[in-house]
């Protein structure tokens, strides 16, 4: 089973040369770089999981509502909200689209399994910190799907031959044909394989002069719409099953 997921979250890096970009301005990027995402998933018929950033979630209300009348899963982004800021949202959210959240995401912060339970948190998909040096650590760690004070506990996946994870980094860089092997690889050796994604990688970087290193500039913006369209027919090509998260765990 292949888990798409994807990260809405704003670029967070200064710009070059003095320039300026608000914050009104970064939270579009986020919703025109989603946007060209769901296109890319409606022409492949592939529905997916969106985890988007608690601070900026009241804000994407019609986002919202888009990615899920497309049948796509909402779920949450936890950057640094406290306890309060995640269960506010999460009655928001709930009541705005009339569905249960059921999954949150979560890296450098990280609420504890009892406080998710209380809020009616289904499981947790935690992720690592993705780096120019990161992937190429090698990696000891389960893949299995294991249970944490009444939470499905979601690990990253990673290839049992390469020790490659498959974060967003890792597809930003990685040739396709190489990408595809690793999955296919990958669901022999697992039950599933779960990619995510970042909503900034699709932003266009000539157009917007952020300061971000040479590596994260690679292949994005529309190269990285090529690269998911790309990997999305070869999914469907080959038959591969996809889920959204909440469906496969449930």
């Amino acid at each position: 089973m292949v888990l798409l997921t994807f990260n809405i979250i704003n670029i967070e890096a200064s710009c070059k040369h003095e320039a300026q970009v608000s914050d009104v301005e970064r939270l579009k990027i986020s919703v025109d770089n989603t946007k060209a995402i769901l296109r890319i998933l409606d022409i492949h018929d592939i529905k997916a999981s969106f985890f988007v950033e608690i601070s900026i979630a009241e804000k994407l209300q019609d986002l919202l509502k888009a990615i899920s009348s497309q049948g796509h899963e909402i779920a949450f982004y936890n950057k640094n909200s406290t306890v309060e800021e995640v269960e506010n949202t999460k009655i928001f959210v709930q009541e705005l689209l009339e569905k249960q959240v059921r999954g949150i995401r979560q890296k450098d912060i990280k609420i504890p399994p009892q406080n998710l339970k209380l809020m009616e948190f289904s499981y947790i998909s935690n992720i690592d910190n993705a780096n120019i040096l990161f992937p190429f650590k090698r990696l000891k760690r389960t893949t299995e799907i294991v249970e944490e004070d009444g939470l499905s506990i979601v690990p990253e996946s990673i290839s049992p031959y390469s020790q490659l994870p498959y974060n967003d980094f890792v597809f930003q860089v990685l040739p396709m044909k190489y990408y595809q092997n690793m999955v296919f690889e990958t669901l022999k050796n697992d039950d599933f394989v779960l990619i995510y994604l970042n909503s900034w990688q699709f932003t266009d970087f000539g157009k917007y002069h952020f300061d971000v290193p040479f590596y994260r500039r690679l292949n994005s913006g529309k190269k990285m719409e090529d690269k998911l369209d790309a990997l999305l027919s070869w999914i469907n090509e080959k038959e591969m099953a996809t889920s959204r998260m909440k469906d496969y765990i449930f």
